[in-house]
């Protein structure tokens, strides 16, 4: 099984030459490389689940309700919330889509997972940090579904061969060839493949100019594009089957 995910975060970086972005105008980024993945996920008919950082998603509820509209699932990212704005986020945020929401990721921030289970959450899909250096000093480590204090604890997969990690720079780096023997080979070993990318990695760095690292502008904004729109290109023609977080856990 490929569980294909997406966090939807606000890009952080400053940009170059002092030249001054409001927060509406990073959102509008957002909004756009969002609107993008959902363009390609509809034409290949493919369902996914979609992180969106707490602190955005009240601003989102047209882009959050035309995601779940199309089918996909909605969780939550949580950057550097509270526990309390959490639970008043998550509620008016159901209210609003008419549908609860199951899942929760974390990347530094490390929640109370008795207080996330009394919330109503049902799984917990954290992350690490990834850098250029960062994915290929990964260790084997256990990539199996367990549970803790009454949640699902998902972990990030790896590769039991090259030993890398299903994160998004190597997404971003990698050859296509190669990423997907590795998650045909990685299939055979595991029951599922967790794939995770950030709607930042679909902007436009020519049009936008960030100060971000060189090797994180590679295959950047529409080459980003024809790279996601190619592996689920080859899952189609193999028949692979994908699904929704909430769907495969439970």
């Amino acid at each position: 099984m490929i569980l294909l995910t997406f966090n939807i975060v606000n890009i952080e970086a400053e940009t170059k030459n002092n030249l001054q972005l409001s927060d509406h105008e990073r959102l509008e980024i957002t909004v756009d490389n969002t609107k993008a993945i959902l363009r390609i996920l509809d034409i290949h008919d493919i369902k996914a689940t979609f992180f969106i950082e707490v602190s955005i998603i009240d601003k989102l509820q047209t882009l959050t309700k035309a995601i779940s509209s199309q089918g996909h699932e909605i969780a939550f990212y949580c950057k550097d919330s509270s526990l309390q704005e959490i639970e008043e986020i998550k509620k008016s945020s159901q209210e609003f889509l008419e549908k609860q929401i199951k899942g929760i990721r974390q990347k530094d921030a490390q929640l109370p997972h008795e207080r996330l289970k009394l919330m109503g959450f049902n799984y917990i899909s954290n992350i690490d940090n990834a850098n250029i250096l960062f994915p290929f000093k990964r260790l084997k480590r256990d990539t199996e579904i367990h549970e803790e204090n009454g949640l699902s604890m998902v972990p990030e997969s790896i590769s039991p061969y090259s030993q890398l990690p299903y994160n998004d720079f190597v997404f971003q780096v990698l050859p296509m060839k190669y990423y997907r023997n590795m998650v045909f080979e990685t299939l055979k070993n595991d029951d599922f493949v967790l794939i995770y990318l950030n709607a930042w990695q679909f902007t436009d760095f020519k049009a936008y100019k960030f100060n971000i690292p060189f090797y994180r502008k590679l295959n950047s904004g529409k080459k980003m594009e024809d790279k996601l729109s190619a592996l689920l290109t080859w899952i189609n023609e193999k028949e692979m089957a994908t699904s929704r977080m909430k769907d495969y856990i439970f």
